[in-house]
């Protein structure tokens, strides 16, 4: 049975008894809550938590007067509503709403849409909006399975306050219908992990559901060379002439510590040695010295718009992406790989550099795993460490030459 009580609602106040908080009836059934405002303002110590009523205040007849009211009017159409109607299949929200029908039907009728809404679908599409590119697309298609779960309550009628461990886990178990990899199934619970979390950021709720259920994750399985496969690859003859750019796409991508296939088809120049440029994925500002290799390889794939021709023939680094897929998967074959693609090339390069004992704090900057610290400010001294270990990387893996 659901439980109706009055309280005054300090959790945006952080503590501060100076400011004024607002009553309202709490409505608590199925382990979620949903509210009834009142158009009262009281200050934390003009309120007894205890007896629930107002106190210190100079009408607080009155006040305690409307609020028992209220609670009562509430109370009492929950009892109807309960002889007619099985409520124990709504949700908090939707239980709020037909007592609201019977206890000011008037005033729901004509209460103003607010201008933010805060059911999941409106405030997930607001989260949505702060993300960019590719990430967007992921939360998109987020929102897409999301909304395909939600039959019952449609994810715009849904809330916050609605969603506890059984929704998440019951929402986890349709993702496994076409996703069995427990992998592929955390991108879509991390992207809506992180709605949660800008919900709460944003004071829409306190309702924090993951507290209690969390993310399983598999190991994935290692994607990179031994040296010796990788020598192979760098000194592998193409079958026919066009394969050879995603070849040499594929060593660029190794001797520039692994860059991400957006970041180098978008570099603009190289400059005093080093190409900047700032991440796709993280936002943030990365410098990298090109080597003489990857100078040469450079100087061969010049383009007009960016450093490189990648983008000059496709509209976009999504088209190229598709192609240099095609491209490698045609390689591999030629070279009896199980797979070849251009995280593979990320991944060896920090294998190689771990196997030639380059500190892991060195391998995390050249990857661009930084924390953030403050030894993170030196990034003079960081970055000379981590030319030195690209050196030491392209010489054993070229020249077989270990210093």
């Amino acid at each position: 049975m659901a439980t109706i009580k009055a309280f005054l609602d300090t959790r945006k106040n952080g503590g501060d008894k100076s400011k004024a908080a607002q009553v309202k009836v709490a409505i608590a059934h199925r382990r979620s809550t949903a509210y009834i405002v009142l158009n009262i303002s009281l200050l934390p110590t003009q309120w007894d938590a205890d007896k629930r009523e107002v106190t210190n205040h100079p009408e607080k007849k009155v006040l305690n007067t409307v609020i028992r009211k209220k609670v009562a009017e509430t109370e009492a159409a929950l009892l109807r509503l309960s002889d007619t109607t099985d409520i124990n299949g709504f949700t908090a929200t939707e239980l709020r709403a037909r007592l609201c029908e019977i206890v000011m039907p008037k005033a729901e009728k004509q209460a103003p849409k607010p201008e933010n809404p805060t059911d999941v679908e409106s405030v997930y599409r607001r989260c949505m909006d702060t993300k960019q590119g590719h990430t967007k697309a992921l939360y998109n298609s987020t929102l897409r399975r999301l909304q395909a779960f939600c039959t019952g309550t449609p994810l715009n009628k849904l809330h916050f306050e609605d969603i506890n461990k059984e929704w998440l886990m019951k929402f986890d178990n349709f993702l496994a219908r076409t996703a069995p990899s427990a992998n592929a199934r955390g991108i879509h619970l991390r992207n809506f992990r992180a709605v949660c979390n800008f919900a709460i950021d944003n004071e829409i709720t306190t309702n924090y559901p993951f507290r209690r259920f969390k993310i399983k994750q598999e190991k994935t399985r290692k994607r990179n060379f031994d040296v010796e496969t990788l020598r192979r690859i760098f000194n592998h003859n193409c079958a026919e002439e066009w394969q050879q750019k995603y070849l040499d796409f594929f060593k660029l991508t190794f001797m520039l510590l692994g860059i991400n296939c957006v970041d180098l088809c978008r570099l603009e120049k190289v400059s005093g040695g080093y190409v900047c440029y700032k991440r796709a994925k993280t936002h943030k500002e990365y410098t990298v010295k090109v080597e003489s290799e990857a100078q040469e390889l450079i100087d061969r794939y010049r383009g007009k718009g960016q450093l490189l021709n990648y983008l000059d023939t496709n509209k976009s680094y999504r088209s190229f992406y598709m192609s240099l897929c095609k491209g490698l998967r045609s390689i591999k074959e030629q070279l009896g790989l199980e797979e070849l693609t251009s995280y593979w090339a990320r991944h060896s390069w920090a294998t190689i550099a771990a196997s030639l004992d380059i500190p892991k704090d060195t391998i995390a900057a050249a990857l661009g795993h930084g924390n953030n610290t403050v030894t993170d400010i030196y990034i003079e001294f960081d970055m000379r460490k981590v030319d030195e270990a690209n050196r030491k990387v392209l010489d054993w893996v070229l020249y077989g030459i270990k210093k």
